[in-house]
């Protein structure tokens, strides 16, 4: 009961007083946490088109590893057996399309030989023997997520897509300067930041001097 008597009477230690150097110091870095909140948001943002260009940066970085050299579309090859397919060219291209289920009209109809005729799409062929009804099928399909994504990173879609990749660029150059400025102190910008920023900038530098664009 003693000590607790003592403590109620006992005075309060003083708080450490607010030196105008500590209030300079707080008032300093009161900027950082709405920069890392920024950071944040913005990373956030990114993240979708962060994927979309990292997929097909690789894509394309590795474009000679394909086996048909293309990231975009894979190339296939098949055959069919229709038997006999006589009539006019016009007559044969649309009876092959409605069997095949091809809703694409020919862009050219041709015959290099008399008994072979060639049926032209966009982005397929058939080699049509109309003797025998031999067909083969040579084309192009899209390849999964990259075809679409290629295809926004090389800004082959509507013009109002440069928008947003400039958007997204833009927002790039602020994560990493913000980034920068994140973190205070010898794990900053003044300490080990410097480094590695030195570093990251110092490996396309190197590789353009030692290799030549």
């Amino acid at each position: 009961m003693a000590d607790a008597e003592e403590a109620k009477t006992a005075p309060a230690t003083p708080a450490t007083p607010a030196t105008p150097a500590r209030l300079a110091k707080k008032k300093k870095q009161h900027w950082r946490p709405w920069l890392r909140a920024m950071h944040r948001d913005i990373g956030y943002v990114c993240v979708g088109l962060t994927f979309v260009y990292a997929l097909s940066g690789l894509a394309v970085n590795h474009l000679t590893d394909w086996s048909d050299g293309d990231a975009s579309f894979k190339t296939y090859s098949m055959t069919h057996e229709m038997g006999p397919l006589l009539g006019e060219d016009q007559a044969v291209a649309d009876e092959l399309r409605k069997r095949l289920a091809i809703d694409e009209k020919p862009k050219e109809l041709y015959r290099p030989v008399p008994d072979e005729l060639e049926i032209l799409f966009e982005k397929s062929s058939l080699h049509v023997n109309t003797a025998t009804g031999h067909v083969v099928e040579e084309g192009k399909k899209p390849r999964f997520i990259l075809h679409v994504a290629n295809w926004l990173h090389l800004n082959r879609g509507k013009k109002a897509w440069k928008y947003f990749a400039d958007g997204y660029a833009a927002a790039l150059l602020v994560l990493a300067l913000s980034g920068m400025f994140m973190i205070a102190g010898k794990k900053g910008l003044i300490g080990r930041g410097a480094i590695l920023v030195t570093l990251g900038i110092a490996i396309p530098v190197l590789y353009v001097t030692f290799s030549g664009p």
